[in-house]
Order: structure tokens, then sequence, then C-alpha cells
């Protein structure tokens, strides 16, 4: 009988440790990330909208602008995450998709009655807005079980949101539905099935106490399942586009996508079937000594919860008094700081609130060079089919989709960048941006002077520059910033991109367009009025919205966004000048 229950409990004991795995919480949020892009699925989803309800482009861009807000505006989950667990905001999070997608799915097919325009805009408002509780659950949870590794935990999960609509339009291609509402009803089903599916898997599980010298090496298998699936999705478009596949072939296709998707699920797996487990090396931080001399400075039934550190209040004479005359001045320091996290003044490195963080100068620099560099990057998103077709290419898709995986790769790539700058070289993590967006002013000036194939090469490298934005700023806020918050900070800062889009695209980029367009079309007809036989060139003088072309129709805005772009790498080396010393210390503490 005690032979039965021996191995009986140590089966039970493993699927224990499973179940309370970080790298098993880490991959469900990647499954959960790749439901939580559905934004990008709009530019699939608009057709269906306007054929149903007959509506026009000025309508149709109401609708983008309500759906680009509700991907963007995560006050409320923000807010949340500090009182709510995960699973709450998955809840919460599935029924905006479930109620937005599956109404507007409802009025589509006509088993609802039709919306004013302005209810049309309130249902993809409420239906995206479901991303922003998706992304704060799964980020807010996979930084308080990876403290170490937050630019590639940051980076690898951003980047897995933009593969929402090549895993949507997938499986929609194998079900060859005749009626193109499908996929409508697709995304208000599918992610929220997931989170629900997930929603107890997703949760802080003291991750910190679970380190292993092998965790990099996970991560690296992690990199490369992200770079298979990159080129993997590259090659299914492009032979999607040129050639007619049958449907066994796509079927296979679509095997192998949900194959590579799953196949990090062998990680945690590893660890229950491990026979020799690896002893576990604490992320602490902070060193094990000033923690010990913190908690006896405090009183933790009457002091506020503060991550306490001595950077930015160290003497550089500290390190030559003798031990116990350090000690006694660092614990001097450490008073010092939990009086000023009392008064409401926290240092770096502490859980500082939205409103503390919103009168900080280092959070504003950051926001305006995410603004600057991130808000260009879009801007040319935005407006790449018109980009593409002014300098002579017919066809813009496969721009756009190469745009979607240069992204995806600099989401991976900027978390893994990060992370070496700041766990080898204990530097500020914005060095990685200003590489970054060095990198977006190159291609942008290059779209500028519209040499040939410097489409492919701007595009390659203002994608790449565009996703490194979203894995290197989260991950810096919260180092700078605290965890305990940075759900609410987070998503102040997602505000830049209908902020970024506003300016950038609806103000530069489109009035410089429509000016050069006028002036093109003004020259067309003082051209036609002294040689009539140009009357008969319908493309130059056809009626319809202004249309430019040649390389004269985005020169100056591409340059001004270069330089924009360059303006924001400068904010950014402010941002590692006023950090440098955080960085050092903090780093050096923890790697020691």
């Amino acid at each position: 009988m005690s032979s039965w229950h021996n191995p009986m409990g140590k089966v039970a004991e493993r699927l224990r440790a499973f179940s309370t795995n970080r790298w098993l919480v880490f991959v469900a949020a990647m499954w959960l990330q790749s439901m939580a892009g559905v934004g990008y699925l709009f530019g699939a989803i608009s057709p269906v909208i306007k054929a149903a309800l007959g509506y026009n482009q000025r309508q149709v861009a109401a609708l983008g602008v309500a759906k680009n807000l509700g991907d963007c505006v995560g006050f409320l989950a923000g807010a949340l995450s500090a009182a709510v667990p995960a699973w709450g905001l998955l809840l919460i999070g599935a029924a905006h998709s479930f109620l937005g997608y599956g109404w507007l799915w409802l009025v589509v097919t006509r088993q609802a009655p039709a919306l004013p325009l302005w209810m049309m805009c309130v249902l993809l408002f409420v239906g995206t807005n479901y991303s922003t509780y998706f992304n704060t659950a799964s980020l807010v949870t996979c930084i308080q079980n990876f403290p170490k590794s937050r630019g590639p935990t940051v980076g690898i999960l951003k980047a897995f949101s933009g593969l929402t609509s090549a895993i949507l339009t997938q499986i929609y291609a194998v079900m060859h539905s005749p009626d193109h509402a499908t996929l409508i009803f697709m995304v208000a089903v599918g992610p929220a099935l997931v989170a629900i599916g997930l929603m107890f898997v997703i949760r802080p599980v003291g991750g910190h106490e679970q380190a292993r010298p092998s965790d990099n090496n996970y991560f690296m298998f992690i990199y490369s399942i992200c770079l298979l699936l990159a080129s993997y999705l590259v090659g299914v478009m492009l032979v999607q586009d040129f050639v007619q596949l049958s449907d066994r072939v796509v079927v296979l296709l679509t095997v192998i996508l949900f194959i590579l998707l799953v196949s990090p699920i062998v990680i945690p797996v590893a660890f229950i079937l491990s026979p020799k487990p690896e002893h576990p090396v604490e992320e602490a931080l902070l060193s094990e000594t000033l923690i010990t001399e913190a908690n006896t400075l405090q009183d933790k039934e009457d002091q506020p919860e503060v991550i306490l550190s001595e950077v930015e209040e160290k003497p550089e004479d500290i390190d030559s008094l003798p031990a116990s005359d350090s000690r006694k001045r660092i614990a001097e320091l450490q008073a010092k700081l939990v009086q000023a996290a009392a008064r409401g003044k926290p240092h770096q490195w502490e859980n500082f609130t939205l409103m503390q963080a919103l009168v900080n100068t280092d959070f504003w620099l950051i926001w305006l060079s995410l603004l600057l560099g991130s808000g260009s990057g879009l801007a040319v998103i935005d407006n790449l089919g018109q980009m593409s077709q002014a300098v002579g290419f017919k066809d813009a898709h496969i721009f756009v989709s190469l745009t979607s995986i240069w992204n995806f790769l600099g989401r991976v790539g900027g978390g893994y960048l990060s992370e070496i700058i700041v766990r080898e070289h204990t530097y500020p993590r914005h060095i990685a941006l200003t590489i970054a967006q060095t990198l977006m002013a190159a291609g942008l000036f290059l779209f500028a002077m519209a040499w040939p194939g410097t489409m492919y090469i701007g595009t390659f490298l203002v994608g790449l520059g565009y996703g490194a934005h979203w894995a290197i700023v989260p991950a810096a806020v919260s180092e700078l910033f605290g965890v305990k918050h940075f759900g609410a900070m987070y998503n102040f800062l997602t505000i830049e991109n209908p902020t970024g889009s506003l300016i950038f695209s609806g103000l530069i980029v489109s009035n410089l367009y429509d000016y050069e367009a006028e002036k093109q079309a003004h020259r067309h007809q003082i051209s036609a009025l002294l040689s009539p036989q140009l009357l008969h060139n319908r493309s130059l003088l056809a009626d319809g919205p202004l249309k430019c072309e040649g390389p004269p129709c985005f020169f100056v805005s591409s340059l001004t966004m270069s330089v924009f772009c360059i303006m924001g790498a400068g904010l950014s080396l402010i941002v590692v000048h006023r950090t440098k010393r955080v960085y050092a210390q903090f780093y050096q503490s923890i790697n020691t």
C-alpha cells in the first residue's frame, strides 16, 4: 500500500510544481497575448461592415478611430490591476470582446437591428478595449514572476500580440466560410474562450524564488521559436500571395503554425520530467544584506510597503568606511528613504502611484521620447499603402505584411538587447531605445530619398525600431517606477498611440500629402489647358479624391519625422544620463 501511495504522492507533488511553475504562466501569457492584437484585423473586418451597413469611407474612418481608442485607452484596466487579481481582469476582458464584437456580428448579419453610427463606434471601442485587460494582466503578472528578466519578458509578450491577425485569418482560411462576417464572430469568441481557459493559470506564483541557472537557455529557446515563427509567417505570406494553394496545403500550413505556437510548453514540462531539479537561485530585488537591514528599520505593520534601495542616496565615500561604519551609514540612509516614502515622495525602484509618476521628470522624458519615436513609426504604418503606391508599387499588401513581421522581431530583439545592456553592462535600458530610434531615423530618411529598393530597407528599419519601443519602454518604467501600479502607468503610456497617430499621421503626413497632391493636380490642369490632348489622360484628371504620385508626396513628412526620431534619441540619452547611476548601483547589487 505504501508503495502505491509513494508514487502517487510524487505525481501529485510534480503536478503541483507544474501548476505553480512560472514558465507555465509565461507560456500561457504568450498564448493569451497571441489573441490580444485584434486591432490589426480591422483592415479585414471594415470592408464587411462597410458592405453590410452601406457606410462610406468617412464613416468607416470613424469606426477606425473608435477601434484605435479602444485598443489604447486602458485607464480602467490599469486602475483595476492594483486591486483585482489577474483572473478578474481576464474575465472582464473576455466580456468586453464577447459583448462588443458579438453584438457587431449580430448587426452585420442582420440578426439585430442596425444602430446609429455613434453606437457602432461604442461597440468597436468596447470590443477592442478587451486587449487592454489582456495586456495588463499578462505584463504585470510576468514582470512579478521574472523581476530580473523584464526586457525579454515584455518583448516576447508584446511581440506575440502581433500574431492575432495571422492566427485568426489562417483559421478562417481553413474554414472556407462563404460568409465573411464569420471573421467577426471569430474575433468575438476566440479571445474570450482563450482568456477563460487560461484565467486561473496566469497569476503571480512567487517566480523570483524559482530562478534557475538554465533560465537563459529557456529564453534562448523561446527566442528561437520567435525567429522560426517570423520566418515561417513571412514564407506563408509570400506563398499565399503568389500561389493558389489547395485546401490540404492550407490545413497543413495552419497545423504547423499551431505546433510552433504550442511548442514553448516543453519548458515547464521539462521541469516536471527532470530527474534532478536544479538548485533555485532566488532573484532578489535587493542584496540580502540590505533587505535584512531594511527590515530592522521598519515595522511592517506601521510603515508603507516600499522597495528600499541605497541608489541615488549612497555617497561615494561609503565604500571607503570601515565595515561597521558603512553598515551604520547605509542604515541611516534606508531610514531616510522610509521617511521619504511616507511623505509620498518615492525614489527610483519603489512603487510610484500614477499621480506620483506624473510629477516626475524622468517619466515625462520617457513619454515624450516614446511619442516622438513610436508616433513616427505608427504614422508610417498607417500610411504605408499610399507611400508604396506613390513610388510606383501597385500592391502595398506585401509591405504591410512584412512590417508586421519586422514589428514582431523588433519587440523580441528590443527586449533581448536591452536586457544584455542592463544585465551585463549595468547601463540604462534606454541605450537600446536610442539605437532603435536612430535606426528609425535612417529608415525615414531612406523613405524621403526614395532611391531604388529603399521601400524594403526603410520598412525593415522602421518596423524594427517601432516594435522595439514597446519592449524597452514598459520594462524601463517597471524598473524605475515599480510594479505595484505598473498597470496604470503602462496604460497611460499607450495613450501615445492615438496621440501620435493624430499629430504625425493626421496633421503632418496627411496635410503635406494633400498639399502636394493639390499642386500636382493644379499643374496637370494647366498642362491640359495648354495641351488639350492631355485631357484624354483620365488618370490625371479623373474625378474623385486627390492622388499624389512620385517621391515628393512624402519627402518633407519623412524628413520631418526623421528629425523627430533624432530628437527622441536625444531625449533617450538624457534619460540614460539621469538614471545611469541608479542602474549601475542597482544591477551591481543584484548581480553580486
